[in-house]
């Protein structure tokens, strides 16, 4: 319960690509201790041949299943199929984006970084060379190195298939820029992030889940726990902090 007596959201994690809802046990263990009910997805496009709308379908499924508001917090390429969930959701109060990518309608992966787009994709992407420097960089030793063994390819349809829907239009959002990410550089997710309603920096890599999560826990309960402002639909930047 919030100081007034309201029920706090649920939060859901929605992992990116690569990786498995086994990310997020760090800061799960973090914000089920500050008493959040947490609740995690696993994509289906990372390790299987499934697209876009198969891992939407998977977000808004488990949306489907919690029992009043949520709070949706997207990491990565996990921003897609979350911003097309979330416009067919009902209850979903605010989204969150962490280093994630908060595309439009119209647009996939390849085509905000100027990629080809195949005509019929086929196959995996392999995870990319380098995984800890690229991906967890600020995370300890070990348990970077035991984050990178557990990455599995990723469906090349996930990063080509084109959203069709932009659920942050109409539910309100904000953007957590990592600032020392190698994965998303952060003058893309600036870019990005002038499409959410607040901006929140944060001095990590591209996992603070990992390597930071009691600061990253004590971001995303701050946003969560935060009344809403009551506005609808593409709200420009109101707010800009550095943690």
């Amino acid at each position: 319960m919030t100081a007034d007596g309201v029920p706090r959201p649920t939060l859901l994690l929605v992992h990116g690509a690569w990786h498995g809802s086994w990310c997020w046990s760090s800061l799960t263990e973090v914000l089920d201790a500050r008493g959040w009910r947490t609740r995690t997805v696993d994509l289906p496009s990372a390790g299987h041949d499934a697209g876009l709308q198969d891992d939407a379908r998977a977000v808004l499924d488990e949306l489907r299943r919690i029992d009043g508001p949520a709070v949706v917090v997207a990491h990565s390429y996990g921003g897609i199929p979350v911003t097309q969930a979330v416009a067919q959701a009902g209850n979903v109060a605010h989204v969150i984006y962490v280093a994630a990518y908060q595309l439009d309608a119209g647009e996939s992966l390849l085509g905000f970084h100027g990629a080809p787009v195949p005509s019929e994709p086929h196959g995996f992407q392999a995870v990319r060379d380098n995984p800890v420097a690229l991906f967890y960089g600020d995370v300890p030793g070990p348990e970077a190195d035991a984050a990178a063994a557990r990455l599995v390819p990723q469906s090349t349809r996930s990063f080509s298939d084109s959203l069709t829907q932009a659920g942050w239009r109409a539910v309100p959002s904000t953007y957590v820029i990592c600032e020392h990410d190698r994965a998303l550089p952060p003058r893309h997710q600036e870019e990005l992030a002038a499409r959410s309603g607040a901006v929140h920096r944060i001095a990590s890599g591209h996992s603070p889940f990992l390597s930071m999560p009691a600061q990253l826990a004590a971001l995303i309960t701050e946003i969560a726990d935060a009344p809403d402002d009551g506005a609808d639909g593409f709200r420009q930047p109101t707010a800009q902090r550095n943690e």
